[in-house]
């Protein structure tokens, strides 16, 4: 590590736990540290694009659950998760970049405050020409929502929370098939505008009804969308959005994002900005520099076999090698992966908006 750190670290001792953690305290919690470190995610994320041509962009919101533990500043209880905990809001992109994170109180609502996560995120592509999609769960089936994506030229696809009315839009699908139920399900589909009370104009739902083998009654989902598409392509470009859940796992299980162990919530809206952007750097080390073998990987791998692996240091006076086994990254693989990394040193002049 001191090696890594450079400078005087080589020779004397590298920063301690209790100098890094004075400068999360003291220094990038001031706001305008804060308000940056927030920014930095967007900024390292259009520098991205500049390396890979955006056709379109799928924004997918979802919130997530960090458990807190003794008196921490803003936790809560939340009956949905059944503990005691903050409850942060996420969006990522369908490359799996993290668009932005923001940590809020442990007993709002899913959807609570999603204007101040996603308004920079909109901001950011409103330059590019590209079509833009976004998915969320029912949590964010609400008509401030709708409104601000159709006025920003989102197309959006959003699950919606069944009622009586729905129910009886689709009353003709759900009479149970006659004769033996086949092993896989039978799948329906129907699509029909409807408006709610709280909505200004009437928008289209589509309705999937899953009749299953051993059970009396149908799943019904319904989504509400302004695509154009047929009902079946909608549906399934809904169900994409659970990838959204896999990479916040990812970040729980490779990068500990959920261990928020500071008292002030200030402190931990820092240390999630820092985990989102340890995140971002490996999936970008993913997506840009991996070969296609091993393109695959999930960031728990990356992290235990091409980032967290020890060396032995031996120092000449002109040079430092480092020795590696080749356990887990052979030579051939490990060269490869610099060399891919060396290409994206030169980087190209910026045409798209910032």
């Amino acid at each position: 590590m001191r090696y890594v750190a450079g400078g005087k670290a080589v020779k004397r001792s590298a920063a301690s736990t209790s100098v890094m953690s004075r400068f999360e305290t003291e220094i990038l919690t001031q706001p305008k540290n804060l308000k940056f470190l927030i920014r930095l995610t967007g900024i390292w994320i259009c520098k991205v694009h500049q390396r890979k041509l955006l056709k379109h962009i799928i924004l997918d919101m979802d919130s997530s659950v960090s458990p807190t533990y003794g008196n921490q500043e803003g936790s809560a209880y939340n009956g949905f998760f059944e503990c005691t905990c903050y409850h942060p809001l996420f969006c990522f992109s369908q490359f799996g970049d993290l668009e932005g994170a923001l940590l809020r109180n442990g007993n709002v609502h899913s959807a609570d405050d999603w204007r101040s996560l996603l308004e920079p995120v909109v901001n950011r592509y409103r330059g590019y020409d590209i079509l833009r999609f976004f998915r969320g769960d029912a949590a964010f089936a609400d008509p401030s929502i709708y409104r601000y994506l159709e006025a920003e030229g989102y197309f959006y696809a959003i699950r919606l929370k069944g009622n009586q009315i729905l129910y009886d839009k689709v009353k003709s699908l759900l009479t149970r098939p006659a004769g033996r139920p086949p092993k896989k399900p039978i799948v329906l589909y129907h699509s029909f505008l409807y408006q709610a009370a709280s909505w200004n104009i009437a928008r289209r739902v589509v309705a999937k009804i899953e009749w299953h083998a051993g059970e009396l009654f149908p799943r019904i989902n319904f989504i509400v969308t302004n695509l154009r598409w047929k009902s079946s392509n909608v549906v399934k470009f809904y169900h994409k959005r659970g990838t959204a859940e896999q990479w916040i796992k990812e970040g729980k299980y490779a990068l500990n994002w959920t261990r928020l162990s500071c008292h002030d919530f200030a402190d931990n809206q820092v240390r999630l900005q820092l985990f989102a952007l340890a995140y971002n750097l490996g999936n970008f080390l993913r997506r840009l520099v991996l070969p296609k073998p091993v393109k695959h990987w999930s960031l728990r791998t990356l992290r235990d076999k091409l980032v967290k692996i020890g060396a032995k240091v031996i120092s000449h006076s002109r040079y430092v090698v480092f020795q590696m086994a080749e356990v887990a990254v052979p030579k051939a693989l490990f060269w490869e992966i610099l060399d891919r990394i060396g290409r994206l040193r030169a980087s190209p002049e910026f045409a798209g908006a910032g």
